[in-house]
């Protein structure tokens, strides 16, 4: 019979999520960003110092404080609510009908099973039915997402559902394609793989559409 910690490990090694959101606490924002910086950067420390490293030399003694800035201020910004862009529509007045897509977006987010970097590009489309999104809109709302302990398939989901609501239609589609150093760098360690995961919506679902937006994007990516 399979214990709890081996249960756990069966699922973070083979990266597979228990929620369509990201599980988040009920009090995650009770203190203040300085404070959660105070926080992390006494773990930190206290792990780099039971991994032996001497926290006195030039090189490290700034490490738990850059550590815990990153994390807080940057690479999980995502989690923050405060930070998630305005996502402004525009009237479609040129009464443009036909597929817009904004390909190779760049994507760095960080798998929640190992903290390890997510790397690759991301691949959006939408169908406009009277609104219109600006293009760097779409690229904040992949960073957004992308800055927070993630699976890429929760993450795919999670751009397509942001842009139907922001857009008032179901006609949004997302493909990703990404390296996981997870897999890459450890465990396996196969240097060459990635991971590809799609979100199709409305008119996206019908075969032809769907084949003209991966027409599009060809999948060719280079990281």
């Amino acid at each position: 019979m399979i214990n709890n910690e081996e249960f756990q490990d069966e699922i973070g090694n083979n990266h597979i999520s228990t929620s369509a959101k990201n599980p988040l606490r009920e009090d995650a924002f009770a203190i203040s960003d300085e404070e959660k910086i105070e926080k992390i950067k006494k773990d930190v420390e206290n792990i780099l110092i039971t991994l032996g490293m001497d926290l006195t030399d030039d090189s490290m003694k700034g490490t738990p404080n850059r550590v815990a800035k990153m994390f807080v201020k940057e690479i999980f910004a995502g989690l923050n609510p405060t930070k998630k862009p305005k996502a402004s529509t525009f009237d479609n007045n040129y009464k443009y009908g036909e597929m817009l897509v904004e390909k190779n977006i760049t994507l760095y987010s960080t798998c929640e099973h190992h903290l390890l970097p997510i790397i690759g590009r991301a691949h959006v489309a939408y169908i406009s039915n009277g609104r219109v999104i600006g293009l760097s809109k779409m690229n904040r709302i992949v960073e957004y997402y992308s800055k927070r302990p993630q699976v890429q398939e929760r993450l795919t989901m999670q751009i397509v559902q942001e842009l139907q609501m922001a857009l008032g239609t179901e006609d949004v589609a997302c493909v990703i394609d990404a390296k996981h150093l997870c897999v890459n760098s450890r465990g396996i360690s196969d240097i060459e793989s990635s991971t590809v995961t799609s979100e199709f919506g409305g008119k996206f679902k019908d075969v032809q559409t769907k084949r003209e937006f991966l027409d599009y994007i060809k999948l060719e990516t280079k990281f």
